[in-house]
């Protein structure tokens, strides 16, 4: 099992943003009522732009067990976000959470 389903940390860190390509509204999988628009090429997930950050799409407690709603369809960003990162790390302790080995 992955440490990313009882993490959750960095969809509760970072400022989400991507190309609207990605909508569902302009052809992609992400459901549009999920982002905000930043400017007529760049989307943001919901949630990631408040302070404290947290995506509209998490579920659950952080550090405990956590869940994405959007798991398959989620933006590029997330996709390509790597378990075990400098940035994996940043967020974990952000939270009060131990880097992974």
């Amino acid at each position: 099992m992955s440490a990313c389903t009882s993490c959750g940390a960095c969809c509760a860190c970072f400022r989400v943003d991507f190309s609207t390509h990605e909508l569902q509204d302009q052809g992609g999988s992400l459901p549009s009522g999920l982002a905000v628009e930043v400017n007529a090429s760049i989307a943001r997930m919901r949630g990631t732009d408040h302070q404290p950050p947290r995506c509209a799409a998490l579920s659950g407690t952080l550090g405990e067990t956590i869940g994405c709603g959007i798991y398959e369809w989620r933006p590029s960003p997330c996709r390509e976000f790597a378990e075990g990162s400098e940035a994996c790390a940043m967020a974990r302790r952000r939270h009060g959470l131990a880097p992974l080995a």
